[in-house]
């Protein structure tokens, strides 16, 4: 596969939609659009399960998959380093994903990413990403070889970033953007990393044209968390899915404590998910620093939540559990959201 080719997106076509959700028929207009109204409810979904593709794909389809059909799909996965699962994507919930959106009608899926622990590339290869991607069909982008025109500058009113930050084009373009992400704690200064500090991978480490590296601006920052943050505002999430069949309680983001959780995540508000995840972190025991105070108050989700990128109180989470263990797993979030 080609290791980097830059699509040109900007066309737009109208979508056809895809009405089919297991047995019945959904109205809507696809995925749903995270919650910038702070005083609005979002739904996070958790799935007990010990199979990981079909918990990626009930999630999926709780959602619904409407617009997908003939639409352009840009994924974001967690490749930060060429370690396994819990800290990076598995294999089994990229393909799942990649083939729910081929069964959906997805006219093309790009996967655009940049690894901070290591050559992009070699970890891509290492992780089978390409293999995967050529046999779905699916685009690898990597991001380290984009020029100037790969990237979308964006400088968010309210933020500590200097001098803004670039997006990688194909997220900026896209009909949908989703994101798969892991459950761990982030022992250089995120504190835990899940759907907010994912996208810190969809940004550029460095300027191509003057060589700036923003992530030495964001790694030396005292407000490390609330830059992670202020991404969120420049990046869509029309669906979230979180992949907690196993997470880290302790290390993080390649290496660390590993525990069994069982459950596949899945929501349209980053704030609303990070929440969720915090709040499983802490019932198995996680990091001083994950433990302390509410799960509101964490810098993260405060920001996120103070500059709009999702819900302003947990207790606007509406919780749907589902499989086998799941109410017992949800009672134990809302303690620990409450």
């Amino acid at each position: 596969m080609t290791r980097a080719h830059q699509t040109s997106m900007g066309r737009r076509r109208c979508l056809r939609t895809l009405l089919f959700l297991g047995a019945g028929i959904l109205s809507g207009a696809g995925f749903p659009r995270k919650a910038r109204a702070m005083n609005t409810t979002t739904t996070v979904v958790v799935i007990a399960t010990d199979d990981r593709k079909k918990g990626v794909r009930a999630a999926m389809e709780y959602f619904g998959l409407h617009g997908i059909d003939g639409s352009r799909v840009a994924l974001k996965a967690n490749y930060n380093s060429a370690d396994p699962f819990p800290a990076s994507t598995h294999p089994d919930t990229l393909e799942a994903i990649i083939q729910t959106l081929r069964d959906a009608g997805a006219r093309s899926i790009t996967l655009p990413e940049r690894s901070g622990m290591g050559d992009t590339a070699s970890v891509l290869q290492t992780m089978g990403v390409n293999t995967i991607c050529e046999e779905h069909g699916a685009e690898v982008v990597i991001m380290d070889d984009l020029d100037a025109d790969g990237y979308v500058p964006h400088s968010p009113k309210r933020s500590h970033w200097k001098r803004g930050f670039l997006l990688a084009r194909p997220f900026e373009e896209a009909d949908k953007v989703i994101q798969t992400c892991c459950l761990k704690t982030h022992q250089y200064g995120g504190h835990f990393t899940m759907s907010l500090k994912n996208v810190v991978g969809a940004i550029a480490k460095y300027d191509p044209n003057d060589g700036y590296n923003y992530m030495r601006e964001l790694h030396s920052s005292s407000r490390q968390r609330s830059l992670i943050a202020e991404i969120g505002l420049a990046f869509r999430n029309d669906l979230i899915i979180m992949d907690g069949l196993k997470a880290f309680v302790s290390g993080g983001p390649h290496t660390g404590k590993e525990v069994y959780p069982g459950v596949i995540i899945a929501g349209t508000d980053p704030v609303a998910v990070d929440s969720v995840g915090v709040a499983i972190l802490r019932t198995f025991g996680t990091t001083r620093e994950v433990m302390r105070g509410s799960v509101a108050d964490q810098e993260q989700i405060k920001r996120a939540a103070e500059l709009g990128v999702g819900i302003s109180d947990p207790s606007r989470i509406d919780l749907v559990g589902m499989g086998d263990g799941a109410d017992k797993i949800v009672a134990d979030i809302r303690a620990h959201l409450a």
